[in-house]
This record gives C-alpha cells, structure tokens and sequence, in this order.
C-alpha cells in the first residue's frame, strides 16, 4: 500500500529545506526594495491576499511572465518569491507575482478561480503576451489555466507558453493524506482540480521537474504530458539533473539559465 504522506513529503527528505524557504525569503524583501519600478500589493479580488506584485523592466515591457508560488495551497505568501523575477526582468519581460487567498479558508476549487482572476487583471495592466509559470501547487494552478474553460478565448489567445515547474497534477492521492485535513479535498473536487484528467487548451505546455524530487513528483510530471500529449496538446517534458524539489527553481533568478529561456522559448 502507498504511503502518500511519504509520497507527498518534500521537505522531509531535503534536510537544508528550511534554510532554502528562509533565505527566499530574505533575498525577495532584498530584492523589492532595490525595484524603481514596481507596483506592490495589486487588487485583482476582494480578499486580503488577492493581490500581485508587479515589477516592471525599465522601458516598455515585451509582455508579461505571470508567477504563481507553491506551499501546497495553504502556506507561503507572494512576498516569499519577489527576488524569481529577476532573470525575466533582465530580458525586458514584467513579471507579476500572484498571491491568493490559501486553504483552509477556501477551497482548491476557488483558489482556481482566483488564479484565474489574476490572470485576467494582470493582462489588463501590461499589454502584450503572456508567460505563465508556477511551482509545486503553483504548478498546479498554472495547469488549470490551461484546462479548456478556465480562461477566456481572449486571455488564452495572449498565452504563449506556460511552465509548470513540479506540479501537482492528479490530486486525487491527496485525499488519502494528512494534509487533507488542512485541504478539505474530497473524491469528486480532486477529481475536478485534476489537470491530467481534463482537456488541454491550445497553448504549449512545458512540464518541468528535479530529477531527485520524490518518485511521485516524477510521476505526476510523467502523468500529465503523457495524457495531454495524446490529447494532442503541445507539450514538453524536462527532468533536470541534481535538482530537488526545492533548488529546482532557481534557475529563475538567472537571465541565462535553461529554465528561463523555457518559458520566454
């Protein structure tokens, strides 16, 4: 029998995972206090975290990178990441750093929904196209963008590509764990939220993961770029060397680094 909490249990087997979180956290306020540009703690809902972060390249930006973070839906905050728009900012691209409301307050179904929002009033802000990039359940969320329905022809024509950077895409293991009891998912929402399970947009998808990430982070990646790519989506699939789920992101930072140069591919 599987042992999902095991499965799902990132931090637990990455020991300097708690310095990783707080030294983000540092280089973020770092980095936002040395931004001329930026427009802090954008409305794009009613809620309290229902807000972006928007930095902006100095001239007219060449589009907009939409960042969504990770903290399995219920942890972490906007202002943890600011310091991952570095390396799109240094190609002339805005990146907005969307925060939501986490659960158990809502559900994963409007937390959806609010990305969704996001996106909608981040592409009112900045003209030109749209990136889309997420990490963990941030992964997730920017999957579920690019499930038929969830944004509007209009937005969906903007996007040009979208990373999901060790996402989580078959929500229906989550049931069986502890974290659910934070979560609240049940059978027939997990099915729902399950990216894998539902119909790509027309809109080219890389999925990316650490190739020492746990086991199910590797399959989930799998799942969902084997289905949707018999769906006939456009999909992409990297597995990068010596990286966890963690240090996996990193790459964000740096102008030159593969990762970047995926989603601005």
């Amino acid at each position: 029998m599987i042992d999902w909490d095991d499965a799902f249990d990132n931090s637990g087997y990455v020991p300097e995972a708690s310095e990783i979180g707080a030294a983000w956290v540092a280089a973020a306020e770092a980095f936002r206090t040395k931004q001329p540009y930026a427009v802090l703690d954008h409305p794009y809902g009613s809620g309290d975290r229902e807000r972006f972060d928007l930095f902006l390249p100095e001239g007219l930006p060449k589009g907009v990178v939409v960042f969504v973070h990770g903290g399995y839906w219920h942890m972490r905050a906007k202002s943890d990441w600011s310091h991952f728009s570095k390396g799109f900012l240094n190609h002339g691209w805005a990146v907005a750093i969307v925060g939501y409301t986490l659960a158990p307050t809502v559900r994963i179904s409007q937390i959806t929904q609010s990305i969704a929002a996001a996106v909608a009033e981040v592409a009112k802000t900045v003209e030109g196209p749209l990136r889309l990039v997420g990490h963990s359940a941030g992964g997730h969320l920017v999957s579920r963008m690019m499930c038929q329905g969830v944004l509007s022809d209009g937005l969906i024509a903007r996007v040009q590509r979208v990373v999901s950077v060790s996402g989580v895409h078959d929500l229906r293991p989550l049931v069986g764990t502890r974290m659910n009891d934070t979560l609240g998912l049940t059978k027939a929402e997990a099915l729902a939220e399950s990216s894998a399970l539902l119909e790509p947009a027309d809109v080219p998808v890389t999925f990316w993961v650490g190739a020492d990430e746990r086991p199910e982070f590797l399959r989930q990646n799998r799942l969902i770029a084997e289905g949707w790519g018999l769906k006939g989506a456009d999909v992409s699939t990297v597995y990068q060397p010596a990286e966890n789920h963690f240090t996996v992101i990193n790459g964000l930072v740096d102008e030159n680094s593969k990762l970047v140069c995926e989603v601005l591919r």
